[in-house]
């Protein structure tokens, strides 16, 4: 049995080096598909990593992306990882041993997640005992098609990888808040084409409810300030997403009254 890597990019260039040296050796195939980034990502997979298979798509939603990106493959089993998603030595054996065992428990194993803010490790607030699938056969598994805070689909039993797969969420605070502004404009979307409702209320409360459960409730402050710093942005993330819900509303409920007159 082989294996496949997939790895969805855009603008990934202090990261995507760090990955492919991490499964060099592990992975039989490594697609990238690029959402036609404006950094060297594209520069460094082609002439430095020959090995990639490298496409570029418009992206239109991490559902959609990485879809495509599995319809690329096409060894037996599938490795899908972000780019800032670098597994140790650990887990690199415990790919190494499933993929060639013939008889395997499990079709669909999932990552024990090391999150890192900046140099930071997080222990607490929700992200110190994370699991997600990452390694599974091509034929048991898709994503859906939501746009943001996409999942694996499979009707499979997931097993656990021995090791940790460290994440390195951002690299400087600019590019945390860019990606929290990317991150609400989508799921506002989402929320919108679901017909989900907006309440001013729950805009003014939902923020404040999200501090104290992350930062409170789930330990957040033992982590120190680095702590306090994720339940503030996730508390601002929240804002973010309600209030360009309710605009979006907003401007289409206008649109509507004047179309009227």
């Amino acid at each position: 049995m082989a294996l496949s890597l997939a790895v969805i990019t855009y603008n990934e260039e202090d990261n995507i080096i760090r990955l492919l040296n991490a499964v060099k050796g592990t992975v039989d195939e490594i697609i990238v598909v690029d959402s036609h980034s404006t950094d060297r990502t594209k520069e460094i997979c082609l002439q430095d990593y020959p090995e990639v298979k490298f496409y570029e798509k418009k992206f239109n939603g991490y559902g959609e992306q990485k879809n495509y990106a599995l319809s690329l493959c096409s060894e037996e089993w599938v490795l899908f990882l972000d780019a800032d998603e670098i597994p140790d030595e650990e887990m690199i054996r415990s790919i190494r041993k499933i993929i060639s065992c013939g008889n395997t428990k499990c079709t669909v194993y999932k990552a024990k997640f090391i999150n890192y803010v900046g140099i930071h490790l997080i222990r607490f607030g929700g992200w110190g005992n994370v699991c997600k699938e990452r390694l599974f056969k091509k034929d048991c598994a898709k994503y859906s098609d939501d746009k943001v805070h996409e999942f694996l689909i499979t009707d499979q039993k997931a097993g656990i990888l021995e090791g940790k797969l460290n994440h390195y969420t951002y690299k400087s605070i600019h590019h945390h808040i860019s990606k929290i502004n990317k991150y609400s404009d989508m799921m506002a979307e989402k929320m919108f084409e679901r017909g989900k409702k907006y309440y001013n209320f729950k805009i003014i409360i939902s923020p404040v409810y999200e501090f104290i459960k992350v930062f409170i409730f789930k330990l957040g402050f033992l982590d120190g300030f680095a702590g306090f710093y994720v339940a503030k942005t996730m508390s601002y993330y929240t804002f973010l997403k309600y209030i360009k819900l309710r605009e979006k509303i907003r401007i289409i409920e206008l649109k509507k009254k004047c179309d009227k007159l």
